[in-house]
């Protein structure tokens, strides 16, 4: 569930679905690539904002399935390369983290303020999906604009999460995460040489050392622990305002099922977990349907906002 569906073959490019790759600029030094797919009349359509996961990127499999879904709807759609990925290390001097849910809340205030947009959703996967849901926790009913939240299979926990994906039983997830993290770095480096000692990356062996050394500084923070702790949507959940989606597999090999039992989400009637028992991480295959395809939980998605949308008093929804 978690391996295969990355090359899982899709299906054919929905007609018109062309990109405007655009970067928000969220500080004078920082700007996120996105790519932007746009309705006709974009301000009368719902927008669907789109977030990966840790060394994902715009391309990734379920950033480009989704968006398929969200255009073939009628909806407006946009892609987001978290910082430093999609090949835009240049656009920032600084890594990326759990933490920098801002970035997110600056793009939502450009497109209501700039594009117009008037009802907006976010969905994230896995590293993008506890990003969504800590945003939605912070800005509770702040930002009017944003209608309702979407995570799939979120590490709301940190901690808890690196520590599974440290288990030998996920060497080969975590030996992917760690070699791309520092080949990462290591080209970080040559665009902003001197900002990071690179003399400890050869005897760093897992993501809480990476995590220690590099993120953790980088970020603010005085270590991992403290990185962990403070940027787990966890602490956030209670305070969300608006319709929020959470769907996570209790197989999944390095989100452990239990984080979601010890967590507040069960004290926010706001809040709908999905918790099939098998979907591996991001995964969430299934037979195909008379009505749709193989990917269980992007159909979900779509049908989860189209009802909660129903609800909205500001919906711009109509026949499609």
């Amino acid at each position: 569930m978690t391996i295969v569906p990355r090359w899982w073959p899709r299906g054919n490019t929905p007609a018109f679905f062309l990109a405007q790759q655009r970067i928000f600029q969220i500080t004078p030094e920082t700007g996120l690539l996105t790519q932007c797919h746009w309705q006709p009349s974009p301000t009368n359509k719902p927008t669907v904002l789109l977030i990966h996961g840790l060394e994902g990127c715009t391309e990734s499999h379920y950033m480009v399935g989704l968006a398929h879904k969200i255009w073939a709807k009628g909806w407006n759609c946009i892609r987001i390369n978290q910082r430093n990925c999609g090949d835009s290390e240049h656009l920032t001097p600084t890594l990326y983290h759990n933490g920098l849910s801002q970035d997110y809340s600056q793009i939502i205030q450009e497109i209501t303020n700039v594009d117009g947009c008037r009802q907006i959703w976010v969905i994230g996967y896995s590293m993008g999906g506890n990003l969504t849901l800590k945003l939605a926790g912070e800005m509770g009913g702040t930002l009017p604009t944003l209608s309702g939240v979407a995570a799939v299979s979120p590490n709301i926990q940190p901690a808890a999460c690196v520590r599974a994906l440290q288990h030998p039983s996920n060497w080969i997830y975590h030996h992917h995460f760690l070699r791309s993290l520092k080949a990462k770095l290591t080209r970080k480096d040559r665009l902003y040489p001197g900002k990071w000692n690179l003399a400890h990356l050869p005897n760093i062996q897992t993501m809480w050392e990476f995590d220690d050394v590099y993120t953790a500084p980088d970020g603010g923070y005085r270590h991992a622990e403290d990185y962990y702790e403070q940027s787990a949507a966890e602490k956030t959940l209670t305070a969300i305002r608006i319709p929020t989606l959470i769907i996570t597999a209790q197989d999944d090999p390095f989100i452990p099922y239990d984080i979601f039992h010890r967590s507040s989400l069960h004290h926010n009637a706001l809040i709908e977990l999905f918790a099939p028992s098998h979907g591996g991480h991001c995964g969430f295959v299934q037979h195909p349907q008379a009505q749709e395809d193989s990917f269980w939980a992007e159909n979900r998605i779509i049908d989860w906002i189209e009802q909660k949308a129903a609800s909205v008093d500001r919906s711009p929804f109509g026949p499609n």
